[in-house]
């Protein structure tokens, strides 16, 4: 007979400890990345720390995770010796190597700082018998590791874990009786759904009992109650929504009480003129904010922008052009001079009603009562987004632009940019809300182009 003992489960033995080799973008990208690997040993290559160096003179937010890598790095070597080895907080080590001498060579391209990080990868590799990995953010390093044979691993303490997309709109089923009552009374209460209500969730109900009959609410988690959408009929700065989703956008940018808006959108859906049209209606009209301010980063400045001509407004201009586009067609151009027409807008800027910059110089500010719009934000790091939002002062609302589909920055993906981050963690405060645009509306071509190419 068979021994039942044999069938039982086997418990689970914990994983012996391994070493990881970090690169450079991982520091960059998360200066606290030092601290996560728990009981596991982290090693730094040397060539990582000349290239952190290299990095920490740079007057951005990259500039800036260099230095606070580096004052780490320094409070750890107080602690001993950085080459023997010193106690990380969660029982490993860490140490910075530098196998540049050793017999192990890359046969491939120049003698590069990726191939340098690769020969410290592969000594340790053979000398801890394969219980390594390389960390990095680079796409092309993880091939290559593959290629020697070698374990290599994105940084996933960047990334987020979501069994769905959080799109901040759901539909759900209720007797008639209940919208009934929403059109009468404006809001019922929220017992007569069923499933998670996140605050300012949009909610489109449909009548069990009644083919066709609809409402569209948003859910009031303070309060427990659904509150009707508003129809928005007169529309902002000539701006109309086109669609429902379009319509839960304008419900959230002209709130005063959700702080952060974020809005997802592929291209031409509309996300950043819904964004410009509400911050100028509650600036220039309404008089609610001190003044608009629309920023985006901008990733190819340090090295393109000295080749372009003019002062720096002329070489930010190429930069900032789709924020203009956005003013320009909110507000219709005049005739000047002989010489040229001038943007209407000009006297906004020049008043300091708006300001469009690029993201670099809204950190380190304070920005209290202010109207803030930070458009491309799939391009942000989460750390780069928490140091905006916290530049946030009283009265100051901020929307978050981005369509996590198309993202410029080499070192981010869709589930850890800043823009997507932001909308996972905030899902559950009451002051912020969040909505996907699904349908473009910029022309037949563009919705076509976006969905079939």
């Amino acid at each position: 007979m068979t021994d039942p003992s044999l069938s039982l489960p086997l418990p689970e033995l914990p994983l012996p400890p391994r070493t990881f080799v970090l690169d450079t973008n991982v520091l960059l990208y998360d200066p606290n990345a030092l601290g996560v690997f728990e009981e596991h040993d982290v090693v730094i290559p040397m060539t990582v720390i000349e290239e952190i160096d290299r990095f920490k003179k740079d007057l951005n937010e990259t500039g800036r995770n260099a230095r606070s890598v580096s004052r780490m790095l320094d409070g750890l070597r107080e602690k001993g010796s950085l080459r023997t080895g010193v106690p990380l907080r969660g029982g490993g080590r860490l140490c910075v190597a530098d196998y540049g001498d050793d017999e192990q060579a890359i046969s491939w391209g120049p003698d590069s700082n990726d191939n340098r990080i690769l020969r410290t990868v592969l000594h340790l590799h053979r000398t801890l018998r394969g219980n390594v990995a390389l960390i990095t953010r680079d796409t092309n390093m993880r091939l290559k590791c593959d290629a020697l044979g070698v374990r290599a691993e994105d940084y996933e303490n960047a990334r987020i874990e979501v069994d769905e997309e959080y799109t901040g709109i759901a539909e759900r089923r209720v007797p008639s009786a209940v919208i009934d009552e929403l059109y009468q009374a404006g809001s019922v209460s929220a017992e007569v759904v069923q499933g998670p209500l996140y605050p300012h969730l949009f909610l489109v109900l449909e009548a069990e009992d009644k083919l066709g009959k609809t409402a569209m609410v948003r859910v009031d988690a303070r309060r427990a109650r659904l509150k009707l959408v508003g129809r928005h009929k007169d529309g902002i700065w000539g701006v109309f929504a086109r669609n429902k989703e379009q319509l839960f956008a304008l419900e959230l940018l002209l709130d005063d009480s959700v702080q952060l808006v974020t809005v997802h959108g592929q291209a031409g859906t509309g996300k950043t003129l819904l964004a410009v049209a509400a911050g100028l209606k509650k600036v220039a009209d309404d008089r609610l904010y001190r003044k608009l301010v629309v920023s985006r980063p901008i990733f190819p400045l340090g090295k393109d922008m000295g080749f372009l001509p003019g002062d720096v407004e002329a070489k930010l201009n190429p930069w900032m052009k789709p924020i203009f586009d956005n003013l320009e067609f909110l507000i219709n151009t005049k005739p000047d001079h002989p010489g040229g027409r001038e943007p209407s807008y000009a006297y906004l800027m020049d008043s300091k009603t708006i300001e469009v910059e690029p993201l670099t110089y809204i950190r380190g500010r304070s920005i209290p009562k202010q109207f803030l719009i930070v458009d491309e934000a799939q391009n942000l790091t989460p750390h780069e987004v928490k140091t905006v939002l916290t530049r946030a002062g009283e009265g100051t609302k901020v929307v978050l632009t981005g369509d996590p589909n198309q993202i410029d920055n080499p070192y981010v993906d869709a589930l850890s940019n800043g823009l997507t981050y932001t909308v996972e963690r905030f899902k559950d405060a009451h002051v912020a809300g969040h909505v996907t645009l699904r349908k473009g509306e910029r022309s037949e071509l563009a919705e076509l182009a976006a969905r079939l190419l």
